[in-house]
């Protein structure tokens, strides 16, 4: 079961959820914000989070049989793309969980870990598009109501996780493939440049050098080339 809260305007829907956390909050437990003013991306990046887009947050409180918990940003990639998939077919999953369509980013997700539990921040384009960026960004046209999408998010996201913890990680990986860009692709790792060779059972990306080596990559940012 999931319980979705909603507030007018807050700093951040992680750092609220992660308090709540430690709080005793229960799995399941949303929070959206119709709009933040301290929203974040990964390594500290601002996320522009103006009304009218999607910027919400759940938590996983990690059992003892569970999978890796790095791993949640799977299962996290994979349910917001189910979600997003009917609106913008041609969104793909860039490792480890950003949504592109045809290279701008749609979506992006941010995991904190908080003691035994894991927060995870969703921030999703779905009315308009910041500008002003390093990089291409996107939205959903036409635009799709918050609430809405997040019922659906949030009940895609309980049917993933249950089947990561009952089946472990390999059909998550499996759904994570069919929605990523095609094996082959020309990727950026920090001073790595290769083409993307799918992921290792851990869910760490394989790129493929020119010279024919493989890397793994644990961490970091990954571009398009």
């Amino acid at each position: 079961m999931h319980e979705i809260r909603t507030v007018a305007e807050t700093g951040s829907t992680n750092d609220d959820l992660a308090a709540l956390a430690r709080d005793g909050a229960a799995e399941g437990l949303w929070l959206r914000a119709e709009r933040q003013t301290g929203g974040k991306g990964r390594q500290g990046r601002a996320w522009a989070s103006p009304s009218g887009n999607l910027h919400a947050s759940t938590l996983v409180r990690l059992q003892p049989e569970d999978p890796l918990a790095p791993t949640l940003a799977l299962v996290a990639a994979v349910a917001l793309h189910d979600a997003v998939a009917r609106h913008a077919p041609a969104a793909r999953i860039k490792w480890p969980n950003d949504l592109l369509v045809d290279g701008a980013k749609l979506a992006g997700i941010l995991l904190e870990r908080q003691s035994n539990a894991v927060i995870i921040g969703f921030g999703v384009n779905l009315a308009s598009r910041p500008a002003g960026l390093d990089r291409a960004a996107t939205c959903l046209d036409p635009p799709v109501p918050a609430p809405a999408f997040l019922t659906r998010l949030a009940a895609g996201f309980a049917a993933w996780l249950a089947r990561w913890r009952a089946e472990g990680l390999v059909p998550v990986r499996a759904a994570w493939l069919a929605a990523a860009h095609p094996l082959g692709t020309a990727l950026s790792a920090g001073d790595a440049q290769g083409a993307f060779d799918g992921l290792d059972e851990s869910g760490a990306l394989r790129l493929r050098l020119a010279d024919g080596a493989l890397r793994v990559i644990h961490a970091g940012d990954v571009f398009l080339i």
